[in-house]
């Protein structure tokens, strides 16, 4: 039987100070070489992670929720589904699907620009970018905001399992993380005119220190408050963000990746986000920052895809 547990290592990789987010929809009805070309995809990175070691390079390739089944018919997801609509929600939730996610991060911007071309060469005209962002590392790993990004993340072995899905859960997919992207612009001139409390109130944690409010202290519509869920039984559901800063002078904001072992997790985070409850609480961060793009994917594991060699 194949080992379905070696996982693509761009899903689990530590920050990165660069990356690069490369969508693509297939241009093409004749998947067989597509697919062939999905199962070079990790040799390649491989290839370039050796030569420049240095960049710390990894990356990911993630399919399409909705083009899952043109590629492969005989076999999908347990719980792969297009990215979540919510009735009440209080901010729209765009879904702008794509067939093909390609994540790369490394050190070097070069190196990931290197990459990306030979991405783009690999699949050649079989698909169409139709988006691509440029991702960094700021300050010591704050959004633009100025608010430290991903302080909730897991870490160690544990990232394996918020991200991976288990065999236990799907043994054909073990090794594999259901993607969800978002990238979110943020109205950097009305959030710069708050005074500084009253960020840290919206958000839920100092800014300077990165304390987080005691439980207390978390007004209703925090952004804390709102992201971070629980089980019926009062257990924290984890993802694994990814997510970094992008931006001009001109626009700026973040482009938020969940990587998880199963959708649910996401949908849920986001619903609380958007969604006003009874009592009209919803996340009040969003007043600031508005999502341009949303979309679900899954990223196989390595014996997966090779299968297609």
């Amino acid at each position: 039987m194949i080992n379905l547990h070696r996982c693509q290592q761009g899903i689990l990789a530590e920050s990165n100070l660069h990356s690069l987010y490369l969508m693509f929809n297939l241009k093409t009805e004749e998947v067989d070489e597509v697919k062939q070309q999905l199962a070079c995809f990790q040799g390649m990175i491989n290839e370039f992670s050796e030569e420049y070691s240095e960049s710390e390079l990894s990356a990911f390739i993630a399919i399409g929720a909705l083009a899952w089944d043109n590629l492969f018919p005989n076999a999908r997801p347990r719980e792969l589904m297009a990215f979540p609509q919510f009735e009440n929600a209080k901010y729209p939730v765009p879904d702008t699907p794509a067939d093909l996610f390609v994540h790369i991060r490394s050190d070097r911007a070069d190196v990931n620009h290197l990459v990306g071309t030979h991405v783009c060469e690999l699949f050649a005209d079989k698909v169409m970018l139709v988006e691509q962002v440029k991702g960094f590392r700021y300050l010591d790993g704050r959004d633009l905001t100025g608010f430290v990004d991903g302080t909730e993340n897991p870490h160690g072995e544990h990232r394996r399992a918020v991200a991976l899905v288990s065999r236990e859960q799907d043994e054909v997919f073990a090794g594999g993380s259901y993607i969800h992207t978002q990238r979110y612009r943020h109205s950097m001139h009305m959030w710069n005119e708050l005074p500084t409390k009253q960020q840290e109130d919206i958000v839920g944690r100092t800014k300077v220190e990165n304390i987080e409010y005691k439980s207390a202290d978390k007004p209703p519509c925090a952004h804390i408050k709102r992201a971070n869920i629980k089980d019926e039984q009062g257990k924290s559901i984890e993802i694994l963000r990814q997510s970094m800063p992008y931006g001009t002078m001109r626009h700026q904001g973040l482009f938020f990746i969940s990587c998880a072992n199963t959708p649910t997790a996401f949908n849920k985070m986001l619903e609380r986000m958007v969604c006003v409850d009874e009592q009209g609480h919803y996340d009040q961060l969003l007043d600031y920052t508005q999502a341009e793009t949303g979309a679900a994917f899954f990223a196989p594991s390595i014996d997966f895809l090779r299968q297609y060699l």
